[in-house]
């Protein structure tokens, strides 16, 4: 297919959707919502998964639960029945040397006189066994001898929306490969001979339109190494520029001058990450570094030092934090850990009062602010520091690397220091974090008890509720988690609305507040100082309380629907509790009966099993949940099965980057492009 007919002019990669034959506006309009806008992207639509079609069973053979082909006669003339309520039923039998099957097919009519008896066809479907005789139900099917539209071939499966069928999809693919130019490689030619990898012409082929089950997972490889390798040169690349990049080394200071104003003792390993970060921000080339610590181990306080040794050197530091209300707590928490120090500690997020915010945005630019606590607002090109020092990206899985060097760029000589309280694996923690330094918190603060956690079906509900007026009548308070804010947002899953309005009717001596992320930002925080205060003995939430709240005397946390979230997160979820002296508690509810997923949660306190067994179970895919973190979206590359292939892709970017630091010579053209473009297309995602 190299052009419409009639005569047009011949079909290119720029050409739009609706050059192709039978794709109209309206067709076009549906598939640009999966992304396809021109010719040029069938090419990169990748398929999901495949269908096998070329095996072919036996029905004693056939495995079960799957959809499989068969080589079946038929035995019967096919009879057409019409059932109440317009159902018409098309029925025969079929057979092989094995045994035989009844073919059903509901509302399809037309194939009363497509299958004759006495001929042979390949019927593609799933064996259903009905009470009296298997069936096979609305299969696909083509003559012996006519394969190749449904049957014998591999053919791909592709993410569709409505209104989109797979055919549609394999027309505008098969085009594309007709006729539009196949995108350069972004790998060295050294590179790919010495991975083995498929040719990039063959692999464009072969990923759409597989010979073999064994060259389509060749052209897979192909390209998940590609997304990958350009991913990791991508980070690699910032960790060399970093190094390279020349900053204002700070004057040291002795941190035990600060430990000297605080009310508590800080841990060695809180110690350590200081004495890192300060080895760090005093030496002449840039910081560039990770604290990871567990949830309540006192990253906080890093940050604080660290914000500290800048303001004796007479300079600013600045702190990201992804939601509007863990930036107000740092607000609060900070400036109350730096106020003997006569140190101002400002505010700028989105929802502010115009006036409030135009006189941060004055405060931050002249000076009169030492740390300014924000969200993602504070990479608008409005804002203005006066010559930061340091700048701290907390919860980091919620931002990306290009986000990162954004805030950076506001002042290219300070130093980067980033937080993260979810645990990560290595493997995973290399991928995300692998431009930073790493320093561990691998200690909690004295004094905390583990959290007492526990599986709990719908039986024991009363139970539950019992136990809650018992903590708060022990003057305790409570966290109760919802996945969905209303309901009618999903499948019959707990509402946070709905919760409140049942609770106050079932335990009216409960003082009840709500919060979920679509209050504003002043009820949110209006609704978080009720229950910092004492005002309130239950809030129930949704999953905005996941980071950053830190109210001690709550020490129970109900999880209502705990199967339909990651281990990784239920982690994040029950440190809200266990912060303070009273012994806590956190109560995983679940419809379904117990599972092993969920015991995994009940035996351990320690965040990095936790993530290592969320990774294993779910992969990195959902590893953080609806797509927060600093991960780009792979289209092909599957962390959890391909880690073996990121540390190859890994190796060769560091290899790449010892011989081409800024990726200059000609053999690097394509990749520094595909680099550069992934870095505008992830800042571009997050800012939207």
């Amino acid at each position: 297919m190299s052009a419409k007919k009639g005569g047009a002019a011949p079909l290119t990669a720029d050409s739009p959707i609706t050059d192709l034959p039978g794709f109209g506006p309206k067709r076009a309009a549906l598939l640009e919502k999966l992304g396809l806008h021109r010719l040029g992207d069938f090419l990169g639509y990748f398929p999901r998964d495949y269908e096998d079609r070329t095996q072919i069973y036996t029905l004693s053979r056939a495995p079960g639960e799957t959809r499989t082909c068969f080589r079946l006669l038929v035995a019967a003339e096919p009879t057409l029945a019409r059932l109440q309520r317009g159902m018409q039923l098309v029925k025969t039998r079929a057979f092989d040397d094995t045994g035989s099957i009844e073919i059903v097919f509901f509302n399809r009519p037309y194939t009363q006189k497509q299958l004759k008896k006495g001929q042979e066809y390949i019927f593609y479907g799933k064996i259903e066994h009905a009470p009296r005789h298997p069936q096979l139900i609305n299969p696909l099917f083509e003559a012996v001898g006519e394969e190749g539209a449904v049957t014998g071939r591999i053919l791909p499966v592709y993410r569709l929306s409505a209104g989109i069928s797979s055919a549609m999809i394999e027309q505008g693919v098969r085009a594309a490969l007709a006729c539009c130019p196949i995108p350069e490689s972004p790998l060295p030619p050294a590179l790919e001979q010495e991975m083995g990898l498929m040719d990039i012409r063959e692999a464009y082929t072969q990923i759409h339109f597989p010979q073999s089950a064994g060259q389509a997972a060749a052209a897979r490889r192909r390209f998940a190494f590609e997304e990958l390798y350009v991913f990791c040169c991508a980070s690699v690349g910032l960790k060399w520029e970093a190094r390279t990049r020349v900053s204002r080394p700070l004057a040291y200071h002795d941190p035990r001058d600060f430990y000297r104003e605080l009310p508590f003792q800080p841990t060695d390993a809180q110690r350590r990450a200081v004495d890192e970060a300060f080895a760090d921000m005093t030496s002449p080339s840039r910081m560039n570094r990770l604290v990871q610590g567990d949830v309540g181990s006192g990253k906080t306080l890093v940050a604080a030092a660290c914000a500290w040794l800048c303001r004796q050197n007479g300079r600013q530091a600045v702190i990201m934090a992804p939601t509007e209300l863990l930036a107000r707590q740092h607000q609060k928490t900070l400036q109350n850990m730096l106020a003997p120090f006569d140190m101002q500690v400002g505010l700028l997020v989105s929802a502010m009062p115009a006036g409030e915010k135009k006189r941060a945005l004055m405060a931050a630019a002249d000076g009169s602010f030492d740390l300014i606590c924000g969200t993602h607002a504070l990479l608008q090109s409005v804002v203005e520091f006066m010559d930061p020092a340091l700048f701290v990206v907390d919860e980091q899985h919620r931002f990306g690397v290009a986000q990162r060097s954004a805030l950076a760029r506001k002042q290219p000589d300070s130093h980067m220091l980033v937080m993260s309280a979810t645990p990560i694996p290595r493997t995973l923690s290399l991928i995300i974090f692998g431009d930073l330094d790493l320093s561990v918190i691998d200690q909690m603060p004295g004094g905390r008890q583990p959290v007492e956690t526990y599986s709990v079906g719908e039986d024991k509900r009363r139970r539950v509720e019992n136990f809650l007026l018992r903590q708060v009548e022990e003057g305790g308070q409570a966290y109760i988690v919802c996945p969905l804010i209303e309901e009618g947002e999903g499948d019959g899953r707990e509402a946070a609305e709905a919760y409140v309005d049942r609770l106050a009717r079932d335990l009216p001596s409960l003082r009840i507040g709500l919060l979920h992320g679509r209050m504003p930002a002043r009820d949110k925080e209006d609704v978080m100082a009720s229950f910092a205060a004492g005002m309130l003995d239950v809030l129930v939430s949704t999953t905005v309380i996941e980071v950053g709240i830190d109210v001690p005397n709550a020490n129970l946390m109900i999880i209502e629907d705990a199967e339909s979230f990651g281990l990784s997160q239920l982690h994040q979820l029950r440190g809200r509790v266990g912060r303070g002296s009273r012994q806590s508690y956190c109560i995983l509810m679940r419809k379904g009966p117990r599972t092993p997923r969920l015991d995994i949660i009940c035996n351990t306190t320690d965040g990095f099993r936790v993530a290592e067994a969320d990774l294993r179970l779910r992969g990195p895919g959902d590893f953080f949940g609806d797509r927060q973190h600093g991960l780009p979206a792979f289209r092909l590359a599957d962390l959890s099965g391909d880690l073996r292939l990121f540390e190859q892709a890994r190796q060769a970017a560091e290899e790449t980057f010892r011989r081409d630091p800024d990726l200059r010579l000609p053999e690097h053209a394509v990749l520094r492009g595909r680099v550069e473009a992934m870095l505008r297309e992830e800042n571009g995602a997050r800012r939207n």
